[in-house]
């Protein structure tokens, strides 16, 4: 199912009576319905799993790619979340970009999650987004398929989809993400959310080393940190994501189990 949602459009997958709703958040260049797999497994297990195509990306409208601003962007996921919650409790997984998103939502509006799953988030990235906008031009190429997954069928599938964007990289969505990643390190700690962070220890577009030191700053005690050997950058698109689908829904049911209102 696909609906508009405010300014963006919504993929909806569902049990026949979901016990909590997932918040999928996709990563820069790419769409929601690239998520279908983990969606299904799921709702297979009791969730209503929503997910947004960000302004400038999927089937949403907007200048292709650019996000000019990501507090806007966490907006209209929240316009989603109210829209699609009722009274069951929220989990919120983010992936790349997404992952920046989440954890700037989480630190906003915390009270309204029941756990934040990050896999491979763009954090820490401040450095390295400064020197890259402060070079007389941005990087014409887009990303290399084969930094995705060691499935081959993943880069494949992502260099061939329409709905994902192969120019270059935008310089306002670059200027956004760096002034979100300054908020996330100025942002309050989450103390009281339980947290899954998952990173590919051969992640070659957003580093664990870069992104694990910021999260674990932020992190409470309930708390689960997972480095995947030899996983690339789409841990979700990686050999065996079965059992990393299972992973994540095993803490979905942990911290929003069924009965549980919010």
């Amino acid at each position: 199912m696909i609906e508009t949602i405010g300014r963006v459009h919504v993929r909806r997958w569902s049990a026949p009576e979901p016990a909590r709703v997932v918040v999928l958040i996709h990563g820069y260049t790419e769409h929601a319905g690239r998520y279908a797999a983990l969606a299904e497994a799921l709702t297979a297990r009791g969730s209503c799993v929503v997910a947004p195509d960000h302004v400038g990306h999927g089937l949403s409208a907007g200048e292709r790619a650019v996000l000019a601003d990501f507090e806007a962007v966490v907006d209209d996921i929240h316009v989603v979340v109210k829209h699609t919650r009722g009274t069951l409790p929220v989990v919120m997984v983010g992936h790349s970009m997404g992952g920046l998103l989440a954890v700037r939502y989480a630190q906003r509006y915390a009270a309204e999650l029941a756990g934040l799953v990050l896999s491979a988030p763009a954090v820490g990235l401040s450095t390295f987004l400064e020197a890259v906008l402060a070079l007389p031009a941005i990087p014409e190429a887009g990303f290399d398929g084969s930094l995705l997954s060691r499935d081959p069928s993943v880069g494949d599938d992502y260099q061939r989809d329409p709905l994902v964007w192969h120019g270059p990289w935008q310089r306002a969505t670059l200027e956004a993400a760096w002034a979100a990643d300054k908020a996330v390190t100025a942002g309050p700690h989450l103390a009281t959310l339980p947290l899954l962070y998952l990173h590919g220890s051969d992640d070659r577009i957003c580093s664990a080393d870069a992104a694990r030191p910021v999260i674990e700053r932020l992190a409470g005690p309930d708390s689960e940190f997972r480095i995947l050997l030899d996983h690339r950058h789409e841990l979700f698109n990686e050999i065996g994501r079965e059992a990393l689908y299972a992973h994540v829904a095993d803490f979905a049911e942990r911290v929003a189990p069924a009965g549980r209102a919010r």
